[in-house]
């Protein structure tokens, strides 16, 4: 039986070669295979699946021309199966002959040329034709042993070099090239040569071969010997070379001479002297006279059995004079021969799209395509530099050990690719950031030679590689990845081109398909036989004539320098940082370009630029963003000075000062403005004006890698002055963050990459300007922890304004048009006629059914909804249908948007790539463009969002692609949660009120775009059950969010969330008393599964905080509690629990699972009356006698998490603290049934009234949440009354009274009320002493501790036992440490699942009194200062609050020892020193080992931690 894939029977036809089949050679393959039906070898043909591509499908290939998987195999198997054959030919042996090659260019040395192995000359051994073109002899030279081979090589140079002189033509003698019968004529086999020098030294002997006469003119006809690497054929380097000697009888010196030569035949000499005695030792020397005679060298005088032996020689004397005369007018000639060569010119067109200068240059990217080059290229590098080419597509598969690649990275920054991380695996804009595209040149090693990738041969490349290549192409061509016609592609080939199979055929090939042409082709070597060979080859593949294309008569070092000549001064130039005392250190461009994700400014920005001024100004006028280049020219004689505003000189000559000052390694400060208001203008200004004092840069893109971004921020820091104190500080702008959150982020990430680089940090290092837009308008306090920029101008700033308007319309002709400088200068608040006037007069021809106003529209929706909302260039231009070309003067994007283009503004956008996009002017002018299409034009919201939304040419390969998905999706999801009513977006909540209906209409469509984004299916299920009741749709659409994201916890609260408003809109429509059974029965059944669903929640925001993916979500504990409470309310409405008080009381012990439904029901006097009530409450009992359980356990549960645990900032939002209302809600309704006893009065007698007041003790205790010490803390900050607080302090006592026999917990909590009690009311007579409260505490320390107990009693133990002085308690602290280990422990072992992207609390601060208050609560530190929670918690950050004298005041500072990552705190007992964390690690950098430093102590959960370290 026949394998599969092989064979039915042998096609003699078919040719050896797969890449040499035709379509229908194809065709008749595949039909001759077993097991493939016919039907397959039709779809090849129907496919033009000729040889070639048949190397370079794969499966998935195969699959798209509608093949199935089977017969797909067996194709490829088949294949395979001929090429292994193939390979395993003795035809396929690297020393057999292959294709032809050039010789080395003649009398050239500097050339980068190299020979292949195997390959042939294309040129014959020859004699003279015209004198000056060289003859050619080869000889193989591969036999001759190391003591032979200079010595033959001598005879043979002097026999050539003779023949060439006497016959006045240039020739070349090439030693390690083959001749038959042997070898092929001409086979390149090269020689192995190990000392080149030698070779050298004994040509130069040669000369004593020749008559004395002749020996100087000998001497300069042959030139010294060319040693030209051979490579094998995989273009690796091989220990052979081929050994060339150039002859060049010039005229001048040869004249009409003749040349004699002499052999010194010794072997001959010593055989005669053994035969004849009377032979003296030494031998006459023969003259010899060598001519070219066809492909050889011929001797005149050598013996003849010619009848006139002289005859020969005497006619070639005869004729010498001619010979001589013809060389010299050959020369001449050649001479004459002058270039008028204008292909530098052509160069500098060509590179810049006809812009002549390349900082303005039509191309935005280079891409790169290069094969071997030499090392005296390696000086010619700097034009490929600033070119900082997007990608390299390397054939050299040594260039990383020692070629292009090596020598390129020491000048700048690569990242090394293979071609195969080029495929398509996910989105391309994914693809392209993962290999940091647009921002670090790609190197791509075509051909291997790194991570273990082999190098292939040349003629096995296409099928080794050539798909792998084809996808880089494919990948760098897409239109979504580089700007359409805005990038180059350059061949620069620093090796000649000389075979039909040479990759770079086969890749300038790939790029014409893709590029639809050569217009963005362009072709660089340095000499005309390169450019033929390229040029012929190129023609022969594509059939196109490339030589308008190529530059080729200028060398590497005239290219260098022709494109260096067209950067200005200014890109030329040396940029430098300040180093401190006035001094400069030069930024070097390989370390600037390390620094991706910042924008350096340096001391000398803009400096010997040509930029255009009137064009940056009136970009910056119209509402664009400002420039370096805007300050610049504001300080040039004859400027106008930039307009410095209230604030400038507050932040440049206090703020930043007295962050200077702080003792933390990286500090903050917040610039709030309102959008258009000029507040990045003033961010941007201050680092201008402080960049002579600090190393100013500004962060990219706000989605960066904080880690990354860290570690470049500490690099620009620690630049050329590692071991210099003090530093230069950074100056860090950000302008892109829209949370707070991450300003805290990134300066943690900055602090913990100053520890590991263990910078001291006794000053800051790094100081953020965090630039970010107010969500309030309204103007606040300035304070030095943050500054509000506002809209209206203050009198000096008007006045400022008004002088710069007088010069801007002076210099100006479009001055009305400059309206981002117009709107701030007329106060839009206070003068809102302005804008709106603007806006109408502008849309007064609006039409939406034109391409351009729609795509105007479609910008101004995104501008209002959706801060920095952009549309990329490409996308416009493909929109408007405006057809960009590789050259300058093609219409600007602007120009498309007709008379709206005084709107629109272009821009640089960092995302996934970076590209160029346009936006609005100004957020107001969207505003009202918005306003004024609804209005005026006809077109609402709705409209609008579904043109975005349903344009599929919108979604299309364009730049920015990725970027407008993500506006879109902001604009449809993201919620506002300052408003009271934040259910849906902004944009969904005004289409609702503005079209009600179409909303849905706008989810639908916005499904379909988004159909595998979970969050947009969980927005439709929120839509279904919120705003029309439609349960069952929503829950199709929360499962659908959960199949696209099956572990995260927010979409199955989503499922969870549709179950309870179900359950709650079944309870509030239903209005009758009491409630069925039939009801019951289906009201506890939804909340089953609801509560379900919440534990499901619950459980996998666990597995996610655990697992570090997200800070832990509390909404499935909040779920289950709300379903309690529901369930409450429905119970109450039961006969079985709403006849009485005394029933009500019962619901409350079920339902804790004191008393059985058993029991219940034979009490129950209308037990026969309430049957079918009870078989119903039968059913649930397993989720009903435990529901106090559970929801108890939730509220605890919640409790710890938020008083222990908070932000970085250490800030609750409105969307948290709307969380922490309804928890305060939902428990309130959990306390009216499970916190009093309705029936207490009825059942009061003797007997049982201790029972009932210790039970109403209790009760009144957990209705205060002062039965847990994370309910007790809460109390510093709930501004809790000191009567509530007394009654507390007072009912925990009387539960504590021995005869209660209380608790560990209860006394645990005990000791927790009377310290907080201390904290809000000292005087208070119901504190206990608290030289009685300590022994309490050693009792309870001594006593068995609940697992659950240990972390607070640890804790409070710790607080209370820190030794300041001796006192009584010293003994029980001498056990301190192990409190402090054991507390620690309990801490990762409770709060392990939750604790991720959270930070420990401190409650307490250690301060210099005694007593209670030795204790300094957070609340009483925040008292100290000024200014609200926003305020305090940068100066937290910052360490500023330290230095508030009220605060010093109050605060004890501890001393203590560096002990690696920790500090051994010193104590009042001796030998006693307890371990403390640093609350920021990086005030331990630059402290050795044992270095004593002071500090304050405060106290979280997580252990004691260490703070203001100095």
């Amino acid at each position: 039986m026949a394998h599969k894939g092989k064979m039915k029977s042998q096609d003699e036809d078919l040719p050896p070669d797969i890449k040499d089949w035709s379509k229908h050679q194809v065709r008749e393959w595949a039909l001759k295979l077993d097991d493939v039906d016919d039907g397959v070898a039709e779809i090849l043909l129907q496919q033009d699946i000729n040889g070639p591509s048949l190397l370079l499908l794969d499966t998935e290939d195969f699959k798209t021309i509608g093949l199935t998987f089977g017969p797909a195999k067996l194709l490829i198997h088949a294949r395979d199966e001929i090429m292994k054959l193939k390979k395993e030919e003795p035809t396929s042996a690297t020393n057999l002959p292959r294709g032809p090659c050039k010789p080395y260019p003649f009398c050239r040395y500097d050339d980068t040329y190299r020979y292949m192995e195997s390959d042939i000359l294309d040129i014959t051994e020859s004699g003279a034709s015209d004198s000056i073109e060289p003859c050619h002899e080869y000889k193989a030279f591969n036999n001759a042993t190391d003591e032979s081979t200079m010595t033959r090589l001598t005879e043979e140079v002097i026999r050539f070099a003779a023949a060439c002189m006497n016959s006045c033509t240039n020739g070349t003698i090439h030693f390690g090239i083959g001749d038959e019968p042997n070898f092929r004529h001409g086979q390149v086999l090269g020689v192995v040569v190990k000392d080149r020098e030698a070779y050298a030294n004994k040509l130069n002997s040669a000369i004593d071969y020749f008559e004395h006469k002749h020996k100087q003119t000998a001497h300069s006809c042959i030139k010294p010997p060319r040693f030209v690497g051979v490579l094998n054929r995989n273009e690796t380097s091989s220990d052979k070379w081929v050994i060339e000697v150039d002859i060049v009888p010039d005229s001048t010196m040869c004249e009409e001479n003749i040349y004699h030569t002499f052999n010194m035949d010794t072997k001959k000499a010593k055989k005669k002297a053994k035969v004849k005695e009377t032979a003296t030792a030494e031998t006459r020397p023969s003259k010899q006279f060598f001519v070219r005679d066809g492909g050889s060298s011929r001797d005149l005088l050598a013996p003849t059995t010619f009848a006139k032996p002289m005859e020969e020689y005497n006619r070639f004397i005869a004729g010498q004079a001619q010979r001589a005369q013809l060389r010299k007018q050959a020369e001449e000639k050649h001479l004459n021969v002058i270039k008028s060569s204008t292909q530098g010119s052509r160069l500098s067109q060509m590179i810049t799209g006809g812009s002549s200068s390349l900082d303005k240059s039509h191309f935005e990217r280079y891409v790169i395509v290069t094969n071997k080059s030499h090392p005296i290229h390696f000086e010619s590098l700097g034009f490929l530099v600033e070119l900082n080419p997007i990608a390299v597509l390397d054939f050299d598969p040594e260039s990383a050990k020692d070629g292009l690649q090596c020598h390129f990275e020491q000048l700048s920054t690569v990242n090394v690719h293979l071609p195969e991380q080029y495929k398509i695996t996910e989105g391309v804009e994914d693809i392209a950031n993962k290999l940091k595209l647009t921002r670090t040149t790609s190197w791509v090693f075509c051909n291997g030679g790194i991570q273990g990738e082999a190098p292939s041969d040349i003629d096995e490349w296409l099928m080794d590689k050539g798909s792998s290549v084809r996808d880089v192409i494919s990948f760098l061509c897409r239109k979504d990845v580089l700007p359409n016609k805005r990038f180059l592609v350059i061949f620069l080939l620093w090796s000649t081109v000389s075979k039909k199979m040479d990759p770079l055929v086969e890749t300038f090939s790939m790029f014409w398909q893709e590029l639809r042409g050569s217009e963005q082709i362009l072709s660089i070597c340095d000499n005309e036989k390169a450019f033929t060979s390229w040029k012929n080859l190129i023609d022969a593949r594509c059939g196109i004539d490339i030589a308008r294309r190529c530059i080729y008569e200028l060398g590497f070092t005239e290219v260098n320098g022709t494109v260096l000549s067209l950067l200005s001064k200014n890109r030329r130039s040396s940029r430098f940082l300040p180093c401190g005392g006035g001094s400069n250190v030069l930024l070097e461009k390989k370390v600037e370009r390390d620094l991706k994700t910042l924008e350096v400014l340096c001391v000398n920005q803009c400096e010997g630029g040509n930029e255009d001024k009137m064009v940056i100004e009136e970009n910056f006028y119209k509402g664009g963003q400002v420039s370096w280049w805007n300050f610049y020219f504001s300080e040039q004689p004859g400027s106008t000075p930039f307009i410095k505003r209230d604030m400038f000189d507050f932040i440049k000559d206090t703020v930043i000062p007295d962050l200077c000052s702080l003792g933390k390694a990286c500090v903050s400060f917040n610039l709030m403005h309102v959008p258009g208001c000029g507040g990045t203008t003033l961010a941007m200004h201050t680092l201008w004006a402080l960049r002579h004092k600090f190393r100013c840069a500004v962060l990219r893109d706000g989605n960066a890698d904080f880690a990354e971004v860290a570690g470049q921020v500490v690099k620009l820091l620690m630049y050329d002055h590692e071991e210099q104190l003090p530093r230069v500080p950074v100056l860090l702008m950000i302008d892109h963050f829209d949370d707070k959150e991450k300003v805290f982020d990134l300066q943690r990430a900055i602090d913990e990459e100053c520890t590991k680089k263990n910078i001291q940090s006794k000053s800051a290092q790094v100081i953020l300007l965090n630039c970010m837009t107010s969500e309030s308008s309204e103007q606040t306090n300035q304070t030095e922890e943050r500054v509000f920029i506002g809209n209206n101008l203050s009198e000096t700033e008007q006045k400022l304004f008004e002088e710069k308007l007088r010069d801007i319309e002076k210099k100006h002709k479009d001055a009305d048009t400059f309206y981002g400088f117009m709107i701030l200068k007329n106060n839009p608040s206070l003068n809102p006629e302005y804008v709106q006037g603007v806006a109408r007069k502008t849309l007064k021809s609006f039409n939406m059914n034109q391409k351009h106003a729609q795509l105007l529209a479609v910008l101004v929706l995104l501008n209002v909804y959706c801060k920095r909302a952009s549309l990329s260039v490409s996308l416009c231009e493909d929109f408007l249908g405006l057809q960009a070309k590789p050259v300058c003067g093609t219409i600007k994007v602007e120009e498309g948007f007709g008379k709206f283009s005084t709107f629109i503004a272009t821009c640089s956008v960092e995302g996934k790539v970076v590209f160029k996009a346009v936006k609005m002017i100004h957020s107001r002018i969207a505003s009202q463009c918005l306003q004024e299409l609804t209005t005026t034009h006809n077109v609402n919201k709705a409209e609008i969002t579904d043109l975005l939304l349903t344009t599929d040419q919108l979604y299309e390969s364009t730049q920015g692609k990725d970027k407008l998905l993500q506006d879109v999706r902001h604009i449809l999801v993201k919620r506002d949660y300052s408003e009271e009513e934040s259910k849906f977006s902004p944009l969904i909540q005004h289409i609702a009120r503005e079209t009600p209906g179409l909303e849905e209409m706008v989810l639908q469509n916005a499904s379909k775009r988004f159909a595998k984004d979970a969050v947009v299916s969980q927005l439709l299920a929120r839509y279904y059950y919120l705003k029309k009741t439609d349960f069952s749709e929503a829950q199709v659409w929360a499962l659908r969010a959960r199949d696209l994201s099956k572990d995260s916890s927010y979409f199955a609260d989503t499922s969870a969330q549709v179950i309870k408003h179900e359950l709650k809109n079944a309870i509030a429509n239903h209005k009758e008393e009491p409630v069925s059974s039939e009801k019951l029965e289906m009201f506890l059944k939804i909340a089953q599964s609801a509560i379900e669903a919440f534990k499901e929640t619950q459980n996998l925001a666990k597995k996610e905080s655990s697992q570090g993916v997200r800070s832990f979500n509390t909404a499935g504990c909040l779920g289950e509690i709300q379903v309690g409470v529901l369930v409450i309310k429905v119970l109450e409405k039961t006969p079985v629990f709403s006849h009485d008080n005394v029933r009500h009381d019962i619901m409350s012990v079920y339902l804790s699972g004191v008393v059985k439904l058993q029991d219940v029901e034979t009490n129950d006097k209308r037990r026969n009356k309430h049957t079918q009530y009870y078989k119903i409450l039968q059913q649930f009992e397993d989720v009903l006698c435990i529901l106090r359980h559970r929801m108890k356990m939730n509220f605890d549960f919640l409790d710890t998490f938020y008083v222990n645990l908070g932000s970085t900032s250490g800030m609750k939002d409105s969307r948290e603290q709307r969380f922490l209302n309804e928890l305060i809600r939902c428990f309130k309704e959990y306390a009216k049934l499970f916190c009093k006893t309705d029936s207490a009065a009825l059942l009061r007698n003797k007997t049982m009234n201790n029972m009932l007041e210790l039970h109403e003790a209790r009760q009144y205790l957990e209705r205060q949440k002062a039965d847990t010490y994370s309910g007790i803390l809460n109390f510093l900050s709930d501004d809790i009354s000191p009567e509530i607080m007394r009654k507390i302090a007072k009912l925990s006592a009387f539960v504590c009274a021995p005869k209660h026999q209380p608790t560990v917990k209860e006394k645990i909590n005990f000791i927790y009320v009377n310290v907080v009690l201390s904290c809000i009311k000292l005087t208070s007579p119901h504190i206990k002493p608290y030289q009685n409260l300590i022994p309490l505490l050693g009792h309870v320390l001594r006593e068995q501790i609940p697992l659950g107990e240990n972390l607070p009693l640890q804790f409070i133990a710790v607080v209370l036992l820190w030794p300041q002085q001796p006192c009584p308690e010293m003994v029980l602290s001498k056990s301190l440490g192990m409190h402090i280990s054991q507390m620690r422990t309990s801490y990762y072992m409770v709060m392990k699942e939750v604790y991720n992207g959270k930070r420990p609390i401190v409650h307490f601060i250690l301060g210099k009194k005694q007593g209670y208050e030795r204790l300094v609560h957070l609340e009483e530190i925040k008292r100290c200062i000024r200014g609200g929670q926003e305020d305090f918690t940068l100066m937290w950050e910052n360490g500023k609050i330290w230095k508030e004298k009220k605060v010093e005041e109050r605060l004890c500072r501890v001393t203590g020892q560096v002990n690696n990552k920790l500090i051994l705190a010193d104590t009042c007992i001796p030998g006693l020193k307890l371990e403390i964390t640093p609350m920021f690690q990086s005030q331990l950098s630059g402290y050795a080992q044992e270095s004593q430093v002071s500090f304050f102590i405060g106290f979280s959960i997580k252990g004691p931690v260490a703070l203001d370290i100095k």
